[in-house]
């Protein structure tokens, strides 16, 4: 599961990813896109934060934007660095493209490979634990018993989709969504008025 806080965090999400994008080479200069659905991944080691943006509007296709967010630099990973920002429970985070991040990357090669899905969201509200629903759910065709775990990755990021190679596994994610990912298994998004769309596949 993943667990959520009740905390401000300057600059916020939206304003981190319009600071980004512009430099992405898939980017069509629509700033207007607001996020559509997200869903989260779990870190098994509970450091990492794992979390994928569809963002839309009412022209245009949709976009995925993943992210990770880490309580310390990732080291040599400078360029996958979207910015850090400040949470008011947590302190200061670093922010990355999770293509970039090793830990953002096995999440998703595990939930491929495994017939994993979203994470369930948690979060304390006085003294309770509330459940919220995930905006966007996502499933992988794969039927693996054990999940995926990487130490280094490298990303072609020239256009859309992206290219990520991970030990011995290729990965596409898709930036642009749309009919153009295809693969040997694949992860799957449905979000309100959206989908099924294949987001990421493996060779």
């Amino acid at each position: 599961m993943a667990i959520l806080h009740d905390a401000t965090i300057t600059p916020g999400k939206r304003d981190l990813m319009k600071g980004w994008l512009p430099s992405r080479p898939w980017f069509d200069g629509d700033l207007e896109r607001k996020p559509v659905g997200s869903f989260r991944f779990d870190d098994p080691a509970g450091e990492v934060g794992i979390e994928f943006f569809l963002l839309g509007g009412t022209d245009g296709p949709t976009l995925l934007v993943p992210m990770t967010y880490r309580g310390a630099p990732l080291e040599g990973a400078e360029e996958h660095l979207i910015d850090t920002t400040d949470h008011s429970v947590l302190g200061k985070r670093w922010v990355y493209d999770a293509c970039g991040d090793p830990v953002g990357v096995s999440a998703l090669l595990t939930a491929i490979t495994t017939g994993g899905h979203e994470a369930a969201l948690e979060m304390e509200q006085d003294g309770e634990i509330v459940t919220f629903d995930p905006t966007c759910r996502v499933v992988g065709s794969g039927t693996a018993a054990a999940g995926v775990s990487v130490d280094a990755v490298t990303v072609v990021d020239h256009g859309d989709p992206t290219v990520v190679r991970a030990g011995d596994h290729e990965l596409v994610v898709a930036r642009v969504l749309g009919p153009g990912v295809t693969g040997r298994e694949t992860l799957t998004a449905t979000w309100g008025g959206g989908g099924p769309v294949v987001v990421a596949a493996i060779d």
